[in-house]
């Protein structure tokens, strides 16, 4: 008679795939809960003490740590020392396993959960159980995920056995199971013991989706999660559209995250391409919405749009009226989406965004490596701020260059942002220079640029940024400082009478 040991945290569809191994003749060897929840069940298994000839000891965290459980799932079967020595030592075959782990992510979620229950829900026995069986897959499947139960019961039944290929793609996974485990554990000790950069670094992530393609069609993709998301896009709730693409995800991600920078006023962001194309702050949604638009009523069309209120009835009217790819936003009123809704494509997205960030740190993926940084969520008040001209800037002024400084953080470098009135007008990216970036934003500006205020996110090694801000009506200027030539730019400004201020901060984004 063939033996299956079955230990299971998870317990969804145990009966049925168990009932199906005793109906082909197994018979069951399980532990704990699993034995109580299939004897319920009315099917009959035997206990590991049974196998072990010793007591589950130091309330059950010894009990399957044992020679005849490891001997059996190690044992090279057409290898005659192996065969002889467990006949020697009477320990008997185990052909299959299903096993999975303590739910150690969901104790270290649940709210005032304590380190000593975290700690109690670190699995030891069934990882190495996993990893005994698996490394001798070629006799033994070995199942960690109920989604493999209907597979492996039908190859069973039709062939009394698993296919070699079956039991391989069985193994990977439970490799990739216990990694996932060991790299969530890994995770939470190290960010008990404060290492931020430690000598080797581990992460792992659950797969969301698989995409249709990536950044264009012939690249294939998927997106991933970490553990625990909060602030993100990766814990919004879609409503209605066709899935995420990658391009949606990556532009979803970047509006979200200036939106974080905005709260405390009604807001909007219109983004496009990674970068922002309208941001409005008002005492309504719709006002907010109003000045984004405005903002870059071009660029907008086909891009992302987040806000950090409802979108009511009069806002969906306005959304609808031009082609979205997502909205995403906190909630929407039954109006709002019985109108929005009746775009086909469009995707709508719920995203709490009083929840607080979970990330604190930013990977980026460079070839064969890469690179781990803090999350540049450095903010400024004006209190922060040196003024180097001769004219001081006006309170009004002031509000505005804070609002330029929180949106030119996420504008990739080089860049200029021009705002005026809570909104932007002008915003120049990713140029290879910054005075180059600055006449892309004050184009862009047009006869807005006349009165509006300019945000760097780096210093101004040359007055030649200064000059073309003049030329515009640019009134005030908040950058960074820094540069060995900042005097020149002072100079400059004092002699057409803006006021400029620095951060001692900058914001790179590359």
């Amino acid at each position: 008679m063939k033996r299956a040991l079955v230990s299971v945290s998870d317990k969804t569809n145990l009966v049925e795939f168990v009932s199906g191994l005793t109906q082909l003749g197994y018979e069951i060897i399980s532990t704990g809960g699993t034995k109580k929840a299939l004897e319920t069940a009315g099917i009959s298994t035997i206990s590991i003490s049974e196998i072990t000839h010793f007591p589950e000891i130091m309330d059950g965290r010894v009990k399957t740590l044992h020679p005849n459980v490891h001997g059996a799932l190690l044992c090279v079967r057409d290898n005659e020392s192996h065969v002889k020595q467990l006949k020697e030592h009477e320990i008997d075959y185990i052909d299959l396993v299903c096993v999975n782990l303590y739910p150690f992510k969901e104790t270290v979620q649940k709210p005032g959960v304590t380190h000593e229950e975290v700690i109690e829900n670190i699995d030891i026995g069934g990882p190495s159980m996993l990893r005994s069986a698996s490394k001798n897959y070629r006799y033994i499947p070995v199942i960690c995920d109920p989604q493999d139960y209907d597979a492996v019961l039908s190859e069973l039944r039709e062939n009394q056995e698993t296919s070699p290929a079956t039991r391989e793609y069985l193994a990977a996974k439970v490799f990739r199971h216990t990694a996932r485990y060991d790299a969530m554990i890994a995770e939470y000790l190290t960010a008990r013991a404060n290492v931020k950069f430690p000598e080797s670094f581990t992460v792992t992530y659950d797969k969301v989706q698989d995409l249709r393609y990536g950044e264009n069609p012939h690249q294939a993709a998927a997106f991933y999660q970490n553990m625990n998301p909060q602030y993100s896009l990766a814990n919004a709730k879609q409503l209605h559209g066709k899935e995420l693409s990658y391009n949606n995800i990556q532009d979803g991600n970047a509006a979200i995250e200036i939106l974080k920078d905005l709260q405390g006023d009604c807001a909007v962001v219109g983004l496009k391409h990674m970068n922002p194309c309208g941001v409005g702050i008002g005492k309504t949604m719709e006002e907010a919405w109003d000045k984004a638009y405005e903002a870059d009523p071009v660029s907008i069309f086909g891009g992302i749009v987040a806000m950090n209120g409802e979108v009511n009835e009069s806002v969906a009217e306005k959304l609808s009226k031009i082609f979205l790819e997502i909205i995403i936003a906190p909630s929407f009123s039954d109006a709002a989406l019985e109108i929005l809704t009746k775009k086909k494509n469009i995707r709508l997205m719920v995203l709490d965004t009083n929840l607080e960030p979970s990330s604190k740190q930013k990977i980026t993926y460079v070839n064969d490596g890469l690179l781990v940084q803090d999350i540049d969520d450095k903010k400024i008040t004006a209190a922060d701020l040196t003024c180097v001209t001769k004219r001081q800037p006006t309170e009004a002024e002031l509000e505005q260059l804070l609002l330029a400084w929180k949106v030119v953080k996420h504008v990739k470098s080089n860049a200029i942002v021009l705002v005026k009135d809570n909104m932007t007008v002008g915003v120049g990216a990713g140029q290879m220079n910054r005075v180059g970036a600055a006449k892309i934003a004050i184009e862009q500006a047009a006869d807005k640029a006349s009165g509006s205020v300019m945000g760097s996110d780096a210093f101004f090694p040359m007055s030649d940024t200064v000059e073309a801000a003049a030329a515009a009506g640019v009134t005030a200027i908040i950058q960074p400082g820094g540069s060995i030539k900042d005097q020149l730019s002072v100079d400059e400004c004092d002699r057409h009478g803006i006021a400029m201020v620095y951060t001692g901060v900058r914001h790179f984004k590359h």
